[in-house]
């Protein structure tokens, strides 16, 4: 009788054929999401790595750039749209797209969590917010002192002739951190006397960037003394080091909400009300609460070393309604009288 033997290569080339299909198969297990979003690349990774870690079936693909750029992504791509969920993105963003048919309607689980003002007022809403984000003014104090510049303590200080060509801020129609400022000013003075400010302030201006965190990021460096970005970049960066005073401006900050919304025509409809559910637990909200001043969850109270705790009694009235309808004509109008001095892309 003839005796069969096996051979110790084949069996280890069998075990590593079939490791190799088994984990084939759970990668194509898995269900990919494209995720369209505008939430800082140095954020990203943490809400990831928590979401699915939770949700291990689900791989996100995170698209990234700047509000008003992931705005006319979204809405150029209406008819052939590529996102399954947009995570992280102005509430005037979703409010554009809410009033195009674009999000579907969806209660994510645990909803009664979220503080009222934070969500759309809908019963099944479109969209959820994720947390506030305020304006904020970075002034370096070194170069201001090589220039005897003083600190600035409101909006109306910016147009003092001592800040000429020293202050860089966001475009509005690239930067949702730029568009909020825009609005706000124009919400608290009037139309007129905004219109008015802004032509003023644009004389003391250097440059207009296509990110909301660049001007912050700049004043750290020294290029520009005054950079106005936001809470989270300006808080960042002086724990970090930076040579900087964050400011609070005294008449009030500009501020948005960043939601998430699920898109109409997902394919991953499962997928995406898992990432919506996700986005609107305790777990989420204490990730965000590492990055801004304000989240969405009820009892999440964050503590940011360098903002007051009380950010949330400076912070301006803000339309978002008025701020979607408004937001084509206030940046065609932006665009004709400041677009000269706008960063070259």
């Amino acid at each position: 009788m003839t005796r069969r033997t096996h051979h110790p290569v084949l069996r280890v080339c069998a075990a590593a054929v079939l490791l190799s299909v088994a984990g084939l198969a759970s990668a194509q297990s898995k269900t990919e999401l494209v995720v369209y979003t505008a939430l800082e690349a140095d954020q990203i990774k943490a809400y990831e790595a928590a979401f699915e870690k939770a949700n291990p079936t689900i791989d996100l693909v995170f698209v990234r750039d700047s509000t008003g750029i992931m705005t006319a992504k979204l809405l150029a791509e209406k008819a052939n749209p590529r996102a399954d969920v947009v995570w992280g993105l102005a509430a005037s963003s979703m409010a554009v797209f809410d009033k195009e048919g674009m999000l579907m309607p969806y209660a994510p689980k645990g909803m009664s969590n979220i503080k009222a003002n934070m969500r759309d007022g809908k019963a099944e809403p479109t969209w959820v917010g994720m947390n506030v984000f305020a304006s904020a003014m970075c002034f370096n104090t070194v170069e201001a002192g090589k220039k005897n510049m003083p600190q600035p303590k409101s909006w109306a200080d910016l147009t003092n002739a001592a800040y000429k060509g020293a202050i860089t801020m966001p475009h509005p129609a690239s930067s949702g951190t730029g568009y909020l400022m825009v609005a706000a000013w124009l919400q608290m003075m009037g139309e007129q006397k905004g219109w008015a400010y802004m032509d003023a302030l644009h004389q003391n201006v250097g440059v207009y960037t296509h990110s909301g965190s660049k001007p912050c990021t700049l004043a750290g460096s020294g290029e520009y003394p005054v950079g106005l970005s936001f809470e989270y970049r300006a808080n960042k960066l002086k724990t970090d080091g930076a040579p900087i005073n964050v400011v609070l401006p005294s008449e009030g900050l500009g501020w948005e909400l960043e939601a998430t919304g699920i898109m109409k025509t997902t394919r991953n409809v499962a997928a995406a009300k898992a990432l919506a559910d996700w986005a609107a637990t305790r777990e989420a909200s204490e990730l965000y609460a590492k990055n801004f001043a304000i989240v969405a969850f009820q009892g999440v109270q964050p503590k940011l070393e360098h903002i007051p705790a009380n950010i949330d009694t400076m912070l301006a009235k803000n339309d978002f309604a008025w701020s979607a309808t408004n937001r084509e004509r206030i940046l065609a109008e932006w665009s004709k009288r400041y677009e000269a001095k706008a960063e070259k892309r």
